[in-house]
């Protein structure tokens, strides 16, 4: 259990990782928090595919390949970034303590969801917008499993969103002479940024706002690069204040390098299809009628 306390907000509570112990098996609140996210996704995902023609059991098919691409990828990530080293298999495959990676989660769950796509016949595309329009929504709830195990959390602040609990300053302690190494100085005793909280709020914007502008997208594939935009620019700033980040680079952190990569990518994408070779605005009707030849194209060549 941990006692934490937000003290300019007056909030003061006790919170048990553990959520409850059927036949003396713990289940911890990290894990059923993900659940509860993945489930929220499912949700989005199932409202989605009909309004876009796409036939939801074929499309539940292409998910069971996404969901153990993301799984294997987000631990995968974390334990080949992480800053020190584990010390047998299977430390490295228990992910009931945390231990998983969103970027890693992401890219093994759109790599093997590819290949469900193409045993489907799923227009790929299509199918990025609606996960990764989902995916928000999932991350929004699953960081709270994060402040459960309280991990997830920033340098010193003084803001009214300070926390501080055992777990923070137990950590701190810790890491302190690694952290004054890099240049980052901390005290243990004081109120930290809720990186968690942070995140959370960030990603619960940007899916009410991909949801809204779903049925406004001018290519398929829009919805998928303005998530890389949007999540991209918030893990950039709020990876900066984190003091459990995974390897750095070049003075970046593993998840900077990777967000600015993917705002880039996203960026590069929406101007191709949005813009013509020569600077000139596409309209909506000439960027659907692109992907509409595409389409009728590819089921010819079948």
């Amino acid at each position: 259990m941990f006692n934490v306390q937000f003290p300019k907000l007056g909030i003061d509570l006790v919170i048990n990782r553990v959520a409850f112990s059927p036949f003396g098996f713990d289940i911890y609140w990290y894990g059923l928090l993900i659940g509860i996210g993945v489930m929220m996704m499912l949700l989005t995902v199932f409202y989605r595919t009909p309004k876009l023609g796409i036939n939801t059991d074929h499309f539940i098919d292409a998910i069971l390949f996404t969901t153990v691409g993301a799984v294997v990828g987000a631990r995968a990530y974390y334990v080949a970034f992480a800053p020190f080293k584990y010390e047998s298999f299977m430390d490295m495959i228990n992910i009931r303590d945390g231990g998983l990676a969103i970027y890693g989660g992401v890219i093994g769950g759109l790599l093997l969801g590819m290949v469900g796509c193409k045993i489907r016949k799923i227009n790929i595309f299509d199918y990025c917008d609606i996960i990764l329009g989902a995916t928000l929504i999932g991350q929004s709830i699953g960081r709270w499993g994060n402040f459960m195990n309280q991990e997830a959390f920033g340098t010193n602040t003084d803001s009214i969103f300070g926390m501080i609990s055992e777990g923070t300053t137990a950590y701190l302690k810790r890491v302190q002479p690694t952290l004054a190494q890099q240049g980052i100085m901390v005290d243990p005793m004081a109120p930290v940024h809720p990186t968690f909280f942070y995140e959370s709020m960030w990603c619960l914007l940007g899916f009410v706002l991909l949801q809204l502008y779903f049925k406004r997208r001018k290519f398929k594939g829009e919805i998928a690069c303005l998530y890389m935009i949007w999540y991209g620019v918030g893990r950039f700033f709020i990876e900066g204040l984190r003091t459990d980040s995974l390897e750095i680079f070049a003075g970046l952190r593993a998840s900077q390098l990777v967000a600015i990569l993917s705002i880039i990518a996203g960026v590069i994408i929406i101007v191709y299809n949005r813009f013509d070779f020569k600077g000139k605005a596409k309209t909506d009707a000439e960027i659907s009628q692109m992907y509409s030849d595409r389409d009728r194209k590819r089921k010819i060549g079948r």
